[in-house]
């Protein structure tokens, strides 16, 4: 992975964790993930007047894109109803790579060196022991859990078809401005049915989320899904889950959640996981 990729990734990693730092600090969680979601708009419609239309072959897998997204952001707002960005964000974020590198290597042919695999372990391991720090915090809760690792499985998902997507269609910013566009109005309309009222409370209540948050979020995974076309996909999916990191540290600074020692050293071991992945192949 070229410095390059890799300090690109870790850009995307603080976009990511920032919004959804917003998300879970908000106290309505369908407007705040709402604002998010409609705000890619503006800025989808922007890059498609820069880039080419996706291949033709590519179409399938956008649609595809499109409902592993929207599993991805209803089950994570559902699970940010009830719990800590500190219990939800780690274990969603740390089943990911593992399944990603699983897959990628089983069925889809893709070789790692021994270094990257223990890297990707280690960032996984380092993820989900937060699971275990346990405290006043909620952290007991099996349906939080339970909801977090759905998300996962989701982030998963989608992160293996938006990156073999983004290949195919020939231009990776093409391929999720397409996919987010359609994401955002699907979503808008699952908003409109299950929380109605929420949508026409954006130009006010949410305008800021729509800006900052929307705008974040697009940035974040444009830069992701054309890392994905760079290098192997588990590597990015792993390297940009260490937003754990940043995500953390807002949540103490921010959102006055518990830091304890076993945070701390799931901290430590995310990153160790990340310095391998960085040297693995120079």
């Amino acid at each position: 992975m070229t410095s390059t990729v890799f300090l690109a990734v870790l850009f995307a990693a603080v976009l990511h964790a920032v919004w959804n730092a917003l998300v879970r600090s908000g106290a309505d969680k369908a407007l705040s993930m709402s604002a998010v979601m409609v705000g890619h708009v503006p800025f989808a419609l922007i890059a498609l007047c820069f880039v080419p239309a996706p291949a033709p072959e590519s179409w399938f897998l956008i649609g595809l894109s499109v409902v592993l997204h929207l599993g991805y952001q209803i089950f994570l707002m559902n699970a940010y109803r009830i719990g800590d960005l500190t219990q939800v964000y780690p274990i969603a974020r740390g089943t990911a790579p593992m399944l990603v590198a699983g897959v990628s290597t089983v069925f889809l042919g893709v070789e790692l060196v021994w270094l990257e695999v223990v890297a990707i372990l280690t960032i996984g391991i380092g993820l989900l022991s937060l699971a275990l720090a346990r405290g006043g915090d909620g952290l007991r809760d099996s349906k939080v859990g339970l909801l977090a690792f759905a998300t996962g499985c989701f982030i998963a998902g989608y992160s293996l078809v938006d990156g073999t997507g983004a290949r195919l269609a020939g231009t990776s910013l093409g391929f999720y401005a397409w996919s987010s566009m359609i994401n955002a109005t699907i979503f808008a309309l699952f908003i409109r049915w299950r929380h109605p009222g929420t949508l026409r409370r954006l130009p006010t209540e949410g305008r800021m989320m729509l800006l900052i948050g929307g705008g974040g979020s697009f940035l974040a995974y444009a830069i992701v899904t054309w890392a994905f076309t760079q290098v192997p996909i588990a590597l990015v999916t792993a390297l940009r889950e260490t937003s754990i990191v940043f995500a953390l540290i807002i949540g103490t600074l921010f959102l006055k959640e518990r830091m304890n020692s076993a945070k701390a050293f799931s901290i430590f071991v995310t990153l160790l996981g990340a310095i391998m992945l960085r040297i693995a192949r120079l």
